[in-house]
């Protein structure tokens, strides 16, 4: 099923996953929720793998929401175990202790939009289109768009995209803190596996250790956070890629980091 549902490609320590549901603009069914909860588990366990890629198949869309059709079935309480199932896959990206980008290649509407907000970084196609079109269906968002969107744009832009409905340009989703990159659509992929490459030569544990400072800080106090930053500073001092990047530094090379 996995197979079907997403294509799997590993190369230099990027691994690249690719919804592969292009009939239907690689909407989420439970299916495809579930493919993708267990292939960004098996990269988490997998030390050769130090950067995920997260795409779309076919040239229109990155992921054009949850799957209508399936959804137009389910029962009050299906529905809310069905927000859940997308909710703890869209968390496993969260929390993945490797950079996880999100190449969005054409729409990325509802839980397309909501999947790649859950990813740390999304470079996107000039072409691309975001929106939480929900409101449309007589829904809400269910795999964390409103709350998202509020951490990434604040509650003007968070209502305004909710409330209306209406997809924004890749643009105005870049002045509003939604998109790190827009690329002309003909280089996306070049550009995102440049960057994906440049992740995985850095350090594997300073990045871990950087991606859980953030999402340790988001959630708490100021204090508290920088006590966190504080120990996982001390913490890298244990690591042998800590002295090679300082002893590389000093010597005026490249560093070569293992992950140690």
């Amino acid at each position: 099923m996995t197979d079907r549902l997403l294509s799997i490609d590993t190369a230099d320590g990027v691994r690249t996953l690719r919804i592969n549901r292009p009939d239907k603009l690689n909407a989420l069914n439970a299916a495809t929720l579930d493919a993708l909860d267990g292939a960004f588990a098996d990269a988490a366990g997998d030390d050769t793998v130090r950067v995920v890629v997260l795409t779309g198949a076919g040239p229109k869309a990155f992921v054009a929401g949850a799957d209508i059709a399936e959804m137009n079935a389910l029962t009050p309480v299906q529905g809310r175990d069905f927000s859940l199932r997308g909710t703890r896959m869209m968390r496993r990206i969260e929390r993945m202790p490797k950079p996880v980008i999100a190449m969005v290649n054409g729409f990325a509407l509802g839980g397309g939009l909501e999947l790649a907000m859950s990813c740390h970084l999304r470079i996107a196609a000039d072409t691309a289109k975001v929106g939480q079109p929900e409101i449309n269906l007589g829904l809400i968002p269910g795999f964390g768009g409103s709350q998202r969107l509020l951490r990434l744009c604040g509650r003007a832009a968070t209502l305004e995209l909710c409330l209306t409905g209406a997809p924004v340009s890749a643009e105005r989703a870049l002045q509003l803190g939604i998109i790190n990159r827009i690329v002309p659509a003909a280089e996306l992929e070049a550009e995102t596996m440049k960057l994906a490459t440049q992740l995985a030569a850095a350090a594997p544990l300073a990045l871990r250790g950087m991606l859980d400072c953030v999402n340790v800080g988001g959630e708490c106090g100021i204090e508290e956070g920088l006590e966190y930053e504080a120990a996982q500073f001390g913490l890298a001092f244990s690591t042998n890629d800590m002295r090679e990047g300082t002893s590389a530094f000093l010597e005026k090379r490249k560093p070569a980091f293992t992950g140690t």
